[in-house]
């Protein structure tokens, strides 16, 4: 009973248990790592090294509850230097599932094979193997069928499964993995020199292009390297945050506050694309803080997050030769004008302390409402002329029988004025909006010249793959393409000149986030629509004054012009009586 109720904590689901066996082969020594998995794991899990092995007395003592080699003495919880430590996951692993481990020290002629079914063990006896431990664990959840039942479907827990060995493998670039699923094997993966070509072998050269260095940041025993995404380029395909601490996947909220403040905002979705190593004393750090070892608290947060924020200053800021920075043309959302924006043209200056972010030691502050992007200032006088808009098909009133173009502010919205006053529009939320209602409107499909790939994290493939076909229903036309890649072949043709990659992570993210969260029969396609469009948001586009009146005159022919499919403001409306009333005015 006690050993199911560990399990319950430490073994959610087959990624568990493919964590819990990599950390122990880690711990071995291994320098060859193999996982296997069938069914998404429910049928089996694997794991097979060359590390240390056991001889037969350790093998039946990992199988006893918190028994484990890697703690002598009290003193040694605090300064863990290990991946596993507490010996719960093998007796808990066994508890629940048909379990079987064959291992053999190098120094023995021979090994150990012992059978455990759900918690008894059924056989022991010798075995020829090579050094190191096989671990096999079939059935999971055989004896709990409550458990079993809330595990999701095979696609779902093999890209949990993935995602555990893709950190993993990261973490540890020196030594060789490889992953099989349902007999295709999706990885393999050699032993890199540096973590930039394990990086490179597992997300491809373009991820890599998207990053830059860490510059190598020492505060007090606290050391920061790896990579982080560079601002002024598109997004990345991936947005994840791969964090280790000590060769440990795992977080803290002091890493995510750091990450917060030093990185630079930017419009619509800030976070960036990181692989970030910390490193520091055993003693500095505690690491037993959640059942599954997800989190760590310091002793020292202050520290930890001056290393981080300069880390990424130093990577961010450094100097470089300033150029000028060239005008980005303009997109507009007719499919037929969409022009591609080139990337890196935003200006590089060098490197300014005094205007760098600084980390406080405060409490954390809510995120500052995004700022529109600067916009090129019209070249000529503001439009005087007015331009009557006629009925929207249908009858449907306009937001207003008029307007003209006042001007574009330096912060990047736009001034109108409107037969009952004056309008202030966030261009962005502005393309949103069109965007999202042309995309449910008119569904004109795009199909590429040269079929592009994209490679998503594990869980975005399966998302994607998922909600195929909404997707498709978009103009999107996709096709499966190997490890965690798709094909496109086709795009819906307003979002021309965007990228497929970042489109599809946006999108990717956003199911994960709207699960649960299904109020009507169309929920998903509205989610994807909402997710195209979101894309819109952080495009760096310089207005013209045609174009800036032309996205006023499509904003209006929107059935809700007023708010963005996120459900920000894409107008604040300032009426003329309000106006005079704060003027004191006594005209009407």
């Amino acid at each position: 009973m006690a050993n199911k109720i560990a399990a319950g904590e430490v073994v959610e689901r087959p990624a568990s248990v493919v964590k819990e066996l990599v950390e122990n082969a880690i711990d071995a020594g291994a320098s060859r790592i193999a996982v296997n998995v069938v069914q998404g794991g429910r049928k089996l899990v694997a794991v097979q090294d060359d590390g240390c092995g056991m001889c037969r007395d350790d093998a039946l003592l990992s199988l006893e509850r918190q028994a484990t080699s890697k703690i002598h003495d009290v003193d040694d919880i605090e300064r863990i230097d290990t991946l596993g430590f507490r010996g719960e996951a093998i007796p808990s692993i066994a508890s629940v599932s048909r379990f079987t481990i064959t291992t053999r020290r190098r120094e023995s002629d021979e090994g150990v094979l012992l059978q455990v079914n759900a918690g008894t063990i059924a056989e022991i006896r010798a075995a020829g193997c090579p050094p190191g431990t096989l671990v096999e664990v079939r059935d999971l959840f055989c004896n709990v069928p409550a458990r079993r039942k809330f595990l999701r479907s095979f696609a779902t827990e093999e890209a949990h499964v993935k995602q555990v060995f893709t950190v993993h493998a990261l973490a540890h670039p020196s030594t060789a993995f490889s992953l099989t699923v349902d007999g295709r094997e999706l990885y393999r993966l050699a032993p890199a020199a540096t973590a930039a070509d394990r990086v490179r072998d597992m997300f491809g050269p373009e991820f890599m292009e998207a990053l830059t260095p860490l510059a190598p940041s020492k505060d007090a025993d606290v050391s920061v390297s790896g990579y982080i995404e560079r601002p002024n380029l598109s997004s990345p395909t991936r947005r994840e945050q791969y964090i280790f601490v000590n060769g440990r996947p795992a977080t803290s909220s002091s890493i995510a506050y750091a990450m917060r403040e030093a990185y630079p905002r930017r419009q619509g979705d800030s976070r960036p694309a990181a692989i970030m190593f910390i490193e520091l004393p055993p003693s500095q750090v505690d690491v037993n803080v959640h059942p599954t070892k997800r989190e760590v608290r310091f002793r020292d947060n202050t520290a930890v997050k001056r290393a981080i924020a300069a880390a990424i200053e130093r990577a961010i800021f450094q100097p470089q030769q300033q150029r000028a920075p060239t005008p980005a043309p303009e997109v507009p959302l007719n499919p037929t004008e969409t022009k591609a924006v080139p990337r890196a043209e935003t200006a590089q200056t060098d490197y300014d302390a005094s205007r760098a972010p600084r980390i406080v030691e405060a409490a954390p502050q809510p995120a500052a409402a995004p700022v529109a992007e600067p916009v090129a200032e019209p070249a000529s006088a503001p439009v005087e002329t007015e331009l009557p808009l006629a009925a929207a098909d249908g009858g449907k009133p306009k937001p207003w029988a008029w307007f003209r173009f006042l001007a574009t502010t330096a912060s990047g919205y736009l001034l109108i004025e409107t037969d009952s006053g004056v309008v202030t529009i966030n261009p962005h939320a502005a393309r949103e909006r069109i965007a999202f209602e042309k995309l449910q409107t008119t569904n004109v499909s795009q199909s590429l010249l040269i079929p592009e790939t994209v490679h998503l994290a594990p869980h975005d493939f399966a998302r994607i793959s998922a909600s195929l076909g909404s997707i498709e229903s978009m103009g999107f036309k996709l096709e499966p393409f190997g490890r965690d890649t798709f094909k496109v072949d086709a795009i819906p043709a307003i979002v021309e000149g965007l990228s497929s990659a970042g489109i599809l992570a946006t999108i990717a993210r956003d199911l994960a986030d709207g699960q649960g969260r299904r109020g009507s029969a169309r929920w998903r396609e509205e989610l994807v629509a909402r997710s195209v469009a979101k894309s819109f948001a952080g495009m760096s586009l310089a207005l013209t004054e045609e174009g800036a009146v032309k996205l006023v005159e499509e904003l209006a022919s929107c059935r809700m012009p007023y708010v963005c499919p996120r459900g920000k403001p894409v107008m604040i409306f300032t009426s003329t009586r309000e106006l005079n009333r704060k003027f004191a005015c006594d005209r009407p």
